[in-house]
């Protein structure tokens, strides 16, 4: 179940910085803007470059592809979770439970497909919240009826935590390095 991800296509931006950081003492002129954006596929969260004259607002979504990029100049790099401003961090939440509400389908077919991985552990044990009972109740749940929704498993899984609320709190696990596995992000 856990796969190679493909590179980001398109990013929603949480923070843009027209003058670049707020701490870079360098002088004015050789600032350059800054926008700290998502993936919207793999959650990566990116450090960009926008074109001369562009300005971007949150929530925008972008396209950082290989072809012609539109507003974006160029991709500075990945960023961690700390180094986001105060906004971008304010917006991250919003933004990763938007995309998870738009992407439900991709988070069942984690519920519907996730294995072993090992003979003492299941995929299902890296959400938070979820141990070997729940684990085994939701294999058992899947096994009579593949789960159509995020509110379907939380119908059938008595006793479970939101399982919205499970997959945001493991993406952020994921961007805070704090597990060497990744389900959800890249």
């Amino acid at each position: 179940m856990i796969q190679k991800k493909e590179k980001e296509t398109h990013a929603i931006i949480l923070d843009f910085l027209p003058n670049g950081y707020p701490q870079d003492r360098r002088p004015l002129h050789q600032k350059s803007a800054i926008a700290q954006a998502i993936g919207k596929d793999n959650f990566s969260l990116l450090e960009l470059i926008p074109k001369k004259g562009e300005f971007l607002q949150p929530y925008e979504e972008v396209y950082i592809g290989e072809e012609k990029r539109e507003k974006i100049h160029h991709i500075a790099g990945r960023i961690v979770l700390s180094k986001l401003t105060e906004t971008a961090k304010i917006e991250l939440d919003f933004i990763i439970k938007d995309l998870v509400k738009k992407n439900e389908n991709r988070f069942i077919l984690f519920f519907n497909k996730a294995g072993p991985i090992n003979i003492r552990m299941h995929q299902l044990e890296l959400l938070p919240g979820i141990g070997k009972k729940h684990a085994h109740e939701i294999v058992e749940q899947r096994s009579e009826k593949e789960f159509e929704s995020l509110e379907d498993i939380k119908k059938r899984v008595k006793l479970l935590p939101d399982p919205e609320k499970v997959v945001i709190k493991r993406i952020y696990v994921e961007l805070n390095n704090e597990d060497k596995h990744r389900i959800f992000t890249g």
